[in-house]
Order: structure tokens, then sequence, then C-alpha cells
């Protein structure tokens, strides 16, 4: 197939204009807040966040009167969700799949209703200690049946690659995005996660290129085994973002700094710290002469 029919189009551009790159960010990593997330954000520039949680609720257990104010504050503020932050598939491969799946349309409501044109999905951790190959069709067979779903809905689902699910490492992403083969069904490149799955970033770019539908931004050093500010760790950040902005990438790059780089959790960062991430990011652009809005 050739590479023009896997490129993704709402974000990428022709190359013959100058492509503009659009800050986001994981606010809940500043605060549980939303009034703080909204200001921390408005400070710093940044204009989309990936809904992850509210208020200590999870994206998907939000409720219709917290999703009513979540979207009318936003508005409000001249914001808009770049993306839901789902834990779809961050569960073990052998939990029960109708119940996960009815999750998975919970998400898609909740991207129509937030005009968010993306959702990050995982591909599953596998049960107990069984290696991963004995569990792949049935990885296969979930990310099927989510991109079908999405065939009739105004989203595109995002595959990050996280340590221990079954996308960790580059080959098996290009695995899954070869074999489900869908438009509905991109990557979210993780500089951060492939470093901590011992993989390598710049490989990976090589590998997932004309897949990569967005950036989540967090860089890691090898040395110290912590995340670390985009610029600042083994993620070849600044190189990657060379080269999408030659392929003409225009979509967003989406903080989310886990700094001081103690692991997963939302509210962890805190506003000082998001700002050092922001500020990271920023210097990493105009060295490469990104346009960053």
């Amino acid at each position: 197939m050739a590479a023009s029919v896997l490129l993704p189009a709402f974000p990428w551009r022709a190359r013959a204009a100058a492509p503009v790159m659009k800050l986001a960010g994981f606010a809940d990593e500043i605060s549980p807040d939303l009034d703080e997330q909204i200001r921390v954000c408005k400070e710093l520039g940044v204009r989309f966040i990936e809904l992850r949680a509210v208020a200590g609720k999870g994206v998907l257990d939000l409720g219709k009167p917290l999703c009513q104010e979540v979207r009318a504050k936003l508005k409000a503020n001249g914001m808009g969700v770049a993306c839901i932050g789902s834990p779809i598939g961050k569960v073990k491969i052998d939990s029960p799949w109708p119940a996960h799946f009815d999750r998975f349309k919970v998400a898609v409501e909740m991207a129509e209703f937030f005009s968010a044109p993306m959702i990050r999905i995982f591909s599953y951790y596998p049960a107990k200690a069984e290696p991963f190959p004995k569990h792949r069709d049935e990885v296969m067979c979930r990310m099927q049946a989510q991109a079908d779903y999405a065939k009739d809905h105004p989203v595109t689902l995002v595959h990050e690659n996280e340590k221990d699910i079954y996308g960790e490492k580059g080959p098996e992403c290009l695995d899954i995005l070869k074999t489900i083969n869908s438009p509905k069904l991109r990557c979210a490149f993780d500089f951060a996660n492939f470093l901590q799955a011992d993989d390598d970033p710049r490989k990976n770019w090589e590998l997932l290129k004309p897949y990569v539908a967005h950036f989540h931004i967090k860089d890691y050093k090898r040395e110290t085994r912590k995340v670390v500010p985009a610029g600042q760790g083994d993620g070849s950040v600044q190189a990657i973002l060379e080269d999408a902005k030659r392929m003409g990438y225009s979509g967003f790059l989406s903080l989310e700094p886990h700094l001081p780089g103690t692991g997963r959790a939302s509210g962890e960062t805190g506003a000082d710290l998001f700002k050092v991430a922001a500020d990271a990011l920023r210097e990493v652009c105009r060295k490469a002469n990104i346009q960053l809005q």
C-alpha cells in the first residue's frame, strides 16, 4: 500500500505549506481542579487539553453535569479538547470484553460531546505472566472491533505505546496498525514510553511515521531512568519533530510531563513543573524552527 494512503488527513498538510503545530496538554497533571487547570493552561498558552481526569474522576466517569461544566468553562476560556485521554485497552487481555467495549463506546460519546477529533487507546496487558504471542489474536480482534465501531463516528483512535502492553515497542505497534489497516486507527507517538520499554524512539519513528497522528511529549534519560522535559533526555525529540515538520505534520504536541518522573497518576506534576515542561518544548520547537500555537 502506498504511503500516501496511510497518512491520516487531519494532522498532515501538503509539504508546500508551512505546518503549524498545536500545543496541548494533559491538564490533570497540573491539578485535579478544573479552574486551576484552565488558569495555568491559559498562562502557558496551551489552548487544547487532552481530557483524562477532572476533580479526581476519570474522563469516562465524569457524568453529565460535570461534562457540561467542563465543556462550558473550556468554551468560555477559548479552549478545546484535542483528545479524550481514555484508559481503553489499559487492562489485562483476559478481562471481560463486552463490559470493556461498552466503556469504549462511552469514550466515543465523550469525543463527540467535546468535539474531540481523537481518542487515546492502548493494546492491553498480558494475562498473568503469559507471553503476548499467545494473546496476539485477541488483541487484534479487540482493536478491529474498536476501529470498526469508529467508522460511523467523527473520531480517530490513536494507540499509545505504553510499557508492558502488547504495543509497547515499535514492531508490535506496526503489527497492530498494519493488521487493522484502518484510517480510524493511528499512532500516538510517545518518546519516553519507548525508552522505558528499552526501545529506540528514533528507529521507531522510521517504522511508524506514516501512521503517526499525535505526539505525547515527555522525554527520558536512560542513565538515570527518569522522565525529563523535552530535549533533556534520549528521546531524539527535536530530530523527530524536525522530520515531522518536513513531512508537513500540523497536529498536536500534547504535554504529558510526568515530572518528576514518578509514574502514571494524574495531578502529579503540578503547575510549576508543568510550566518547566511547556518551556522545554517551546525551546525544542524554537531550535527546530517549528511554529507552535
